[in-house]
């Protein structure tokens, strides 16, 4: 008899235990449901607005006909360049700090609370997106190509420098001890013991960074922050969709090319990293240059 009591308490156990799982995935999809309507009626999403605006929007997309010739009127391939030299210089000013706070911020180097002091630095720097950096500094600059290169900037130092800080907190013990033996100072320990661990991994963020430091000049150029993506946006605003659609097919190119370049780099240096190929680079596109907009 105990037994089977004891086999029945484990059955009801096992079955109040799958009625409040379904409960609460019950309560979740509800929650879910909720939480998805309430932002389409914050967004004010109608279904009915959008079959209205149907046709003038087929209208629109058939005069999305690039307008080759607008590529060499103006100029786009130096617009580009502009573009790229703001990524690379908003990179390469941000590298430094970057450094200095992800090497700081790491608990293997600085103690707690210090390195926490680093981090919040970095943390900030990650939490306003390079956009808001830019209309931060407008008034320094104003709507200019140098504003765009601060703004890079400092969202790099949050972005790459939390990306060093995370590479240093997984380095070997070993050559660090094998150093402090040795009777090397704190300074030739981080360098020689830990830097050197992790060089690798550096520039291949470094890389990465830098691929998302060039979409990122393009989306800041439609606000007004110069190169190709300023040449988009005022073309657009003048109703010229095809140069608009020439400027965008420029900007394709350049941050393809970008991307295959910096690809093949990484995976040089990382044997377990593969570079993607020229259709997934085009096709996932779309998705790389909004997440680069938060970024």
């Amino acid at each position: 008899m105990s037994t089977d009591s004891t086999l029945e308490r484990r059955l009801e156990k096992i079955k109040l235990t799958r009625r409040i799982r379904w409960v609460t995935y019950a309560f979740l999809a509800v929650a879910f449901a909720a939480a998805f309507y309430g932002s389409l009626l914050l967004v004010n999403f109608s279904v009915g607005d959008l079959v209205n605006q149907m046709p003038t929007f087929i209208d629109r997309v058939q005069q999305y006909n690039p307008n080759w010739e607008f590529i060499s009127e103006a100029n786009l391939f130096r617009e580009s360049g502009i573009t790229l030299a703001i990524g690379f210089a908003g990179t390469v000013m941000g590298i430094p700090f970057a450094l200095l706070l992800g090497v700081l911020g790491s608990g293997r180097v600085m103690p707690f609370p210090f390195n926490f002091l680093f981090r919040t630095i970095m943390g900030i720097s990650r939490a306003i997106p390079a956009l808001i950096w830019f209309l931060i500094f407008v008034p320094l600059a104003g709507l200019t190509a140098v504003t765009a290169t601060i703004a890079i900037a400092v969202s790099t130092v949050g972005n790459l420098g939390r990306l060093f800080t995370d590479e240093l907190e997984e380095v070997k013990t070993g050559p660090i001890e094998a150093m402090e033996t040795t009777g090397a100072s704190q300074s030739q320990t981080v360098v020689f013991g830990m830097l050197s661990q992790v060089k690798t991994s550096f520039i291949a963020w470094t890389l990465y960074i830098f691929e998302v430091n060039v979409r990122q000049a393009v989306t800041l150029g439609l606000l007004g922050g110069g190169g190709i993506g300023y040449i988009i946006q005022a073309r657009q605003g003048m109703r010229a969709y095809g140069d608009m659609m020439a400027g965008i097919v420029v900007v394709l190119v350049l941050i393809v090319l970008v991307e295959m370049a910096s690809q093949q780099l990484r995976s040089y240096l990382r044997d377990d990293e593969e570079a993607d190929g020229l259709v997934e680079l085009v096709l996932g596109l779309p998705q790389r240059m909004a997440e680069s907009v938060l970024k």
